[in-house]
């Protein structure tokens, strides 16, 4: 199963398509097929809520193709993530946004995995 914005005519682009208007964090189911989702997440100048944290069931590996942000871990580490860093979460190790690029749109791409 793909996302509508998938054809087997041509390719895609990650930068295309962008929010004009990011009022919150932006997310976008990219292609998901059996144990595997890859998202899109757009953000400027965002974060999660400091009571709110991501315990996810699935295993998620993140890049940052554009801008910057930082992600806290529930141990109290922060991993500052800048254009071209990627990182493994493993499942239900809790994390959250701590901080995006005011200045800028960040463009995350996540891929979950069980």
């Amino acid at each position: 199963m793909t996302n509508e914005r998938e054809t087997a005519g041509g390719p895609n682009n990650i930068f295309q398509g962008l929010p004009e208007c990011l009022p919150e964090e932006w997310f976008e189911t990219v292609v998901q097929a059996g144990h595997i989702r890859i998202e899109r997440i757009v953000s400027q100048g965002h974060s999660s809520p400091a009571s709110d944290w991501y315990d996810q069931d699935e295993h998620e590996w993140v890049m940052v193709l554009q801008g910057a942000g930082i992600l806290l871990f529930d141990d109290g580490k922060e991993v500052a993530l800048r254009q071209g860093d990627y990182l493994n979460i493993p499942a239900h190790v809790r994390h959250r946004v701590k901080w995006t690029d005011p200045e800028q749109v960040t463009v995350w791409l996540a891929v979950f995995y069980s």
